[in-house]
C-alpha cells in the first residue's frame, strides 16, 4: 500500500481512480510491488485501514538513511543549523470534516524543522490548522549546540530563555514594540550592510521577567532590496554578518513548503 501511495504522488495522480487506472496500465509490474490487481474500492478500503503510525515509521526510516549520506550546510561553523516554520495546507472540508478550519474551509498545519545539512525535514508535525506555530515549536527537542532560525511568528520570550538554558542558539527578528536597554555596542562593517551590533537587555516588566538574559541585537540593510532588518540572537560568538546570513538562509524552509504544495496531491486522493 505504501508503494502504491508513493507511486500516486510521484506520478502526479489526482485521485484513487486515477491511481488505479495508471497502475492497471502496467499490471504486469505489480508483482514488484507485492500487490495483486487493484480496484478503486479495495484501494479505498485498504487506505482507510492503514494507521498513520505506518507512514510515520516509514518517514523515520527514510530520514535515518538519508542523514548518513547528505552534505553539511553552507556555513563555516560546525553547529547543526535548522529553520523552523509552519504552513497551512487547505483541505476539502467535505472530504476531511475533521479538519475544520473556517466555516467553509478545511485545513491542517504542517510544522517543519528543516536541517540545512541536506535540507532534510528532520522535525515534522501535523496539527489542526488553528494551532499556533510557537506552541509546537516549544515541544521540539533540538540537539544541544544547534542553531534554530525562526521568524516573528515564533516570538516567545520565555521560549528564548528555555533555549538559552538548554544550550540551543536561536536567530529571529526583534519585534518593533520590544522595550530594551543597550548594554554595549560593537563596531560594524557598514560596507557589508550592517548598521549596528549591540548587547541588550529587555526592560518591559513581563518581558524582562520571562527572558532575564542578555541578547545580541543586529540591524542590517539588504543591499538588493534596501529593506532594513533587526535580528535577535543569543549567539555572541558568530559575526553579525553571519547572523544576518543565517536568517536569510531561513528562506529554504519556505521553498520546501512551496514544493510540497506544488507537488503533493492531498485534497482528494488521500
Amino acid at each position: 500500500m505504501v508503494a502504491v501511495r508513493g507511486h500516486g504522488q510521484l506520478a502526479g495522480r489526482n485521485s484513487l481512480r486515477d491511481i488505479v487506472e495508471n497502475i492497471s496500465a502496467q499490471a504486469h509490474r505489480l508483482y514488484h510491488l507485492g500487490s495483486a490487481k487493484l480496484s478503486r474500492s479495495n484501494l479505498s478500503r485498504i487506505n482507510d485501514g492503514k494507521p498513520y503510525a505506518l507512514y510515520e515509521a516509514l518517514f523515520g526510516k527514510l530520514l535515518s538513511r538519508c542523514q548518513g549520506v547528505v552534505p553539511g550546510h553552507d556555513f563555516r561553523f560546525s553547529h547543526p543549523l535548522y529553520s523552523l516554520n509552519a504552513s497551512t495546507i487547505d483541505l476539502c472540508l467535505s472530504v476531511f470534516p475533521w479538519a475544520d478550519f473556517r466555516t467553509t474551509k478545511g485545513a491542517i498545519k504542517l510544522h517543519v524543522g528543516l536541517n540545512h545539512a541536506g535540507y532534510l525535514p528532520e522535525f515534522v508535525t501535523v496539527t489542526e490548522g488553528t494551532n499556533h506555530n510557537v506552541t509546537v515549536g516549544r515541544t521540539l527537542e533540538f540537539p544541544k549546540g544547534s542553531i534554530v532560525a525562526v521568524d516573528k511568528g515564533y516570538n516567545d520570550y520565555a521560549w528564548y530563555k528555555q533555549l538559552t538554558d538548554k544550550g540551543i542558539y536561536f536567530v529571529t527578528r526583534l519585534k518593533t514594540t520590544a522595550k530594551y536597554r543597550t548594554v554595549c555596542r560593537r563596531s560594524v562593517l557598514k560596507s557589508k550592510g550592517l548598521i549596528c551590533d549591540q548587547t541588550i537587555e529587555f526592560t518591559g516588566v513581563q518581558t524582562a521577567k520571562k527572558c532575564p538574559v542578555q541578547l545580541q541585537r543586529i540591524a542590517y540593510r539588504d543591499a538588493e532590496t534596501g529593506k532594513r532588518y533587526v535580528f535577535l540572537t543569543n549567539n555572541f560568538k558568530l559575526s553579525a554578518k553571519t547572523i544576518a546570513d543565517i536568517y536569510k538562509a531561513r528562506w529554504q524552509v519556505e521553498l520546501f513548503f512551496k514544493w510540497i504544495k506544488q507537488n503533493l496531491k492531498i485534497k482528494s486522493s488521500v
